[in-house]
């Protein structure tokens, strides 16, 4: 028997994907629809606009529709001038900062943490970066992302993209800590080698535009013939496919690196210890700054000759003989 979400979700055959098979070198994740379940928290929070705000938006449906472009240009467009756009903007990321906290998709924190250990990963989207940080540090991938663009910032997504293919620093990702990787001097990502990953046709239409390739994924705003007719080259069905068509042949290879590993208890010296901390990943940002101390501490330290042993002081060996004379 058929299930049903409120929206239709035409699945079209995979085949092939489409587009050059050229190694991925970046990955940008969407936010919401992609990396957290949106549409009920999303549409929760824009229903008390759209009721303030007298939009006519007055079904989830016509929201979702907002995101077949730019959900801001949309936006305006329902609004009577831009002074009304921009108020209509400002409340709706003043909602979105105070109230939403999606629950992250099944199993996309360990793709996400898989892809870092081969790709630089960013993040992208529409939402308030206090939102992005909130989500990304609550579900301990803060650091398996090096570059975040919100919508606070830069609200047009084409312009996101364009910053990050620009910047040259954009290929030294993380693993796993506040550090940035420092190893050597690099080639900025080609645009064939970037791939944006989203849940809406709009995203995967400005990716084309830029020149990156596009993955959509079928849990989000819209679904897969949606995306497919957009020109994704592959639309992911489970969180799991991205690993296999984004990395290819590499997905095959033994997980070593350290945000490829879920979050576990750990002593502080013991994970630092370990080259790639691949013991544990951070519980927060104050546990991975711990880490990151006490990795230098024990490379201080594996540097210092100990010297002969030292001969027990003279506290000591008194203590010793207390010690035996109550045991007599």
């Amino acid at each position: 028997m058929p299930c049903t979400t409120g929206q239709r979700r035409d699945l079209v055959p995979l085949g092939e994907p489409r587009g050059a098979a050229e190694p991925v070198e970046a990955v940008v994740f969407d936010l919401d629809g992609t990396l957290v379940q949106t549409r009920v928290a999303s549409w929760t929070v824009f229903e008390k606009v759209n009721r303030r705000f007298e939009l006519g938006v007055d079904r989830p449906e016509q929201y979702f529709e907002l995101f077949q472009g730019n959900v801001y240009q949309s936006l305006g467009a329902l609004c009577r001038d831009e002074a009304q756009a921009e108020e209509v903007k400002q409340h709706f990321l003043h909602l979105l900062r105070a109230e939403y906290d999606p629950p992250l998709v099944p199993g996309i924190g360990d793709v996400v943490r898989r892809l870092a250990e081969h790709c630089t990963v960013a993040v992208m989207s529409s939402n308030a970066m206090q939102v992005m940080r909130r989500v990304l540090a609550g579900n301990d991938l803060a650091y398996c992302v090096a570059h975040v663009f919100g919508g606070d910032v830069t609200p047009d997504k084409r312009t996101a993209m364009r910053t990050f293919l620009a910047d040259p620093g954009n290929t030294f990702g993380r693993r796993c800590s506040a550090d940035y990787d420092e190893v050597g001097a690099r080639q900025a990502p080609r645009p064939e080698s970037t791939v944006l990953v989203t849940d809406t046709a709009g995203d995967v239409r400005d990716a084309l535009e830029v020149g990156i390739r596009a993955v959509g994924v079928a849990w989000g705003m819209h679904a897969a013939d949606e995306l497919t007719a957009a020109g994704a080259e592959f639309v992911a069905l489970w969180p799991q496919e991205l690993t296999a068509h984004l990395l290819g042949d590499r997905a095959q290879l033994p997980s070593s690196g350290a945000c490829a590993v879920p979050a576990a208890p750990a002593a502080p010296l013991a994970a630092a210890c370990c080259e790639d901390c691949a013991a544990t990943a951070p519980d927060s940002v104050a546990g991975a700054a711990g880490i990151r101390r006490a990795r230098r501490r024990s490379l201080s330290v594996r540097t210092v000759d100990p010297g002969p042993p030292r001969t027990p002081d003279r506290s000591v060996a008194e203590l010793l003989d207390a010690v035996r004379r109550v045991v007599r």
